[in-house]
């Protein structure tokens, strides 16, 4: 079996609350907290990086495990690094000592967790010298947005922090059971960074027009056509990875969401017929990229909001887009 052992977290010191989101954005400190469903996030400063705030999260699991005894790590976060063609997972890798792992990055924006989830638990099931993995992400996606453009707004609730899970094949607490993923790639050019890539590569030109920061094309075009198939997307992947699991939504004890808008969040409850206290929301954190429901199942376990047996699910979403679910049990 593959089982998560441990978790941790990081966030750097500074917090920006809905008030001081309110004078940059504009926007009413009421709405930013009501309907962008965020009281405060936490915001790194130029000193900490996505590998900095990735390794600083998986320290605390060193504890528990051996750096030398661990055989891979994979990195899930947030694709905004250090640097932009550069891979991020030996850094890593070598701040924790862990020689004898090799180490590969899985890059599928905000959904990647229950992927990675699905990924790892592949490999520990398929390769009998693989015992320990560790799952490592960080996010400073904070940096990327323009506050000044309101085709950017349902990305203010934007992040940072790092995040990290120790899975084994041995004893542990979290049962990893059965995923889904759905792809729609009709929307693969709506959100994006412009500039840097080949298509738009940077000059000039692209810093005075601030094209590095991410940006939806068409908010219209793309809410017509995402709204209808968002909730139903996620409804759907949740449903299929729980009845692959053995389950029904009647047996969610804990849903591990991504951070989204308030309105989304109860939707989304509503389709599950899940009361409230039956799901964390990271309205004191924001989003941060793929880390989001890796975050909610730490609190959820450090607040005592689950016990042994229950059935939980990691749900997430990423632009292109991609809904992923894991069905976990807490053995």
């Amino acid at each position: 079996m593959s089982r998560i052992l441990e978790t941790s977290l990081y966030f750097p010191p500074h917090v920006e609350t809905a008030a001081d989101l309110s004078i940059k954005t504009t926007i009413p400190e009421a709405v930013i907290k009501d309907k962008f469903g965020l009281r405060q996030k936490h915001v790194s400063d130029d000193s900490m990086h996505a590998s900095d705030l990735a390794v600083a999260a998986a320290k605390p699991l060193l504890d528990t495990v051996d750096p030398l005894k661990i055989v891979g790590i994979i990195y899930f976060g947030s694709p905004h690094k250090d640097y932009s063609v550069w891979p991020i997972a030996p850094k890593i890798q070598y701040e924790l000592g862990a020689k004898n792992a090799y180490a590969f990055e899985i890059m599928n924006v905000s959904s990647c967790f229950p992927v990675a989830l699905k990924v790892a638990k592949d490999m520990l099931k398929a390769d009998p010298t693989c015992r320990n993995l560790l799952l490592v992400a960080g996010c400073k996606e904070s940096q990327i947005i323009d506050y000044e453009n309101p085709r950017s707004r349902f990305m203010f609730n934007f992040a940072d922090g790092g995040a990290a899970a120790l899975l084994t094949k041995q004893e542990g607490k979290f049962e990893i059971l059965e995923s889904a993923i759905h792809t729609d790639g009709s929307f693969w050019r709506d959100v994006l960074v412009p500039a840097g890539g080949t298509v738009h590569p940077a000059s000039i030109k692209t810093v005075e027009n601030r094209q590095h920061y991410i940006d939806v094309q068409d908010p219209l075009s793309m809410k017509e056509r995402l709204d209808p198939v968002s909730v139903p997307n996620f409804l759907n992947v949740i449903k299929q990875s729980l009845a692959k699991s053995g389950y029904g939504i009647e047996d969610i004890d804990m849903l591990l969401p991504l951070h989204t808008k308030r309105s989304m969040f109860l939707q989304l409850l509503e389709g599950l017929n899940l009361p409230e206290e039956k799901a964390m929301y990271l309205d004191h954190h924001g989003h941060m990229s793929a880390l989001d429901p890796l975050v909610g199942l730490h609190f959820a376990e450090k607040q005592n909001r689950m016990k042994k047996g229950d059935v939980i699910v990691a749900v997430s979403a990423g632009t292109g887009y991609t809904w992923a679910a894991t069905t976990l049990r807490w053995n």
